[in-house]
């Protein structure tokens, strides 16, 4: 989508946890349908780990959930609850950053694409999704 890159804000429903992102105004976003992103109608964007900046104190508030093959680091806030990014394991170089807990003003457009994470391997490989966690792909 390549436009101009902005630092994106967000974070956790009783913000303890904060976060700013370096990304584009309009994105790729992904809806996935593997069990944990279905239960929680997860739809994210990913980046590079580089252009992920957990803000003062956030660390003490999370804690991970792991499942399967604990590729994916499933990150929450340890008093709301909330998954507000984590470590995907389609992109282990990346961060997904959940589309629902950016603050409102800095996302201009998305495009919502699919994930088939039920399959996940058969996904994995037409989807393309790892590149998004490359800076040299032109994504971000």
């Amino acid at each position: 989508m390549g436009d101009e890159h902005v630092i994106h804000s967000g974070g956790c429903h009783c913000r303890c946890v904060r976060w700013q992102v370096e990304a584009p105004s309009s994105i790729v976003a992904w809806s996935c349908n593997c069990s944990n992103c279905s239960m929680r109608a997860n739809i994210h964007f990913i980046v590079p780990s580089s252009k992920f900046k957990l803000l003062v104190d956030s660390e003490k508030f999370l804690t991970t959930y792991t499942f399967g093959t604990h590729t994916a680091k499933h990150t929450f806030c340890k008093v709301c609850g909330i998954t507000s990014f984590y470590f995907p394991r389609s992109n282990p170089d990346g961060i997904a950053v959940t589309l629902s807990c950016v603050d409102p003003g800095t996302l201009k457009h998305m495009e919502v694409r699919y994930y088939d994470g039920m399959n996940w391997e058969s996904s994995y490989e037409k989807s393309h999704i790892s590149s998004f966690s490359k800076l040299d792909e032109g994504h971000l």
